[in-house]
């Protein structure tokens, strides 16, 4: 009787032969690509979710996310412009581009660099800090009513989620990630 190949083992599409996954079968590979694809889409739809509300509910709250990114990085110190971009993972004339609206805001401000003069590191204003301090008040009582419209049940599920979630957020960060702003 002849053999039967096994069309799996000789397909040269990665996630078929177990290139990706490890040696998976077919079946878990696609189980493991349906859960990527819903987690990606939760995410997605927790952060626009997340955007919408707090502008509805707090309508002064309008600074972009990417220049919220660059005050809550620098609240920990002050940066120079190429130090921002690396930890921001931007291109630095991008961040060159945030820094001037935040200049113009006056949220934050150049300062001499004590190491090297000839270059300036960026630093948050003292209504830099308040706009943040304001941001992140505003994003918690909206995220704590949000909760709260949840059973208990979906609550304590949504809590013990957090543990696996920061450790997703670290492995795609990648090895050597500065640790996120909030010191996790």
């Amino acid at each position: 009787m002849p053999s039967q190949s096994n069309s799996a083992s000789t397909s040269p599409d990665p996630t078929l032969s177990g290139g990706e996954f490890g040696g998976e079968s077919a079946l878990e590979q696609a189980a493991a690509i349906e859960r990527a694809q819903r987690l990606t889409d939760v995410i997605t739809r927790l952060r626009r979710a997340l955007r919408s509300s707090i502008r509805t509910d707090y309508p002064w709250e309008s600074l972009p996310m990417a220049q919220v990114e660059l005050l809550q990085t620098l609240a920990a110190a002050p940066l120079r412009v190429g130090e921002l971009a690396a930890r921001q993972r931007l291109a630095p004339n991008t961040v060159s581009g945030l820094i001037g609206k935040l200049l113009e805001a006056g949220f934050v401000d150049r300062q001499a660099d004590p190491g090297d003069r000839r270059t300036a590191r960026i630093a948050l204003t003292e209504a830099g800090h308040q706009q943040l301090r304001d941001w992140q008040r505003a994003h918690e009582r909206r995220m704590a009513s949000a909760l709260e419209s949840l059973s208990r049940a979906d609550r304590d599920a949504v809590m013990r989620a957090l543990p696996g979630l920061e450790l997703l957020a670290r492995a795609l960060a990648g090895p050597g990630a500065p640790e996120d702003r909030t010191g996790h």
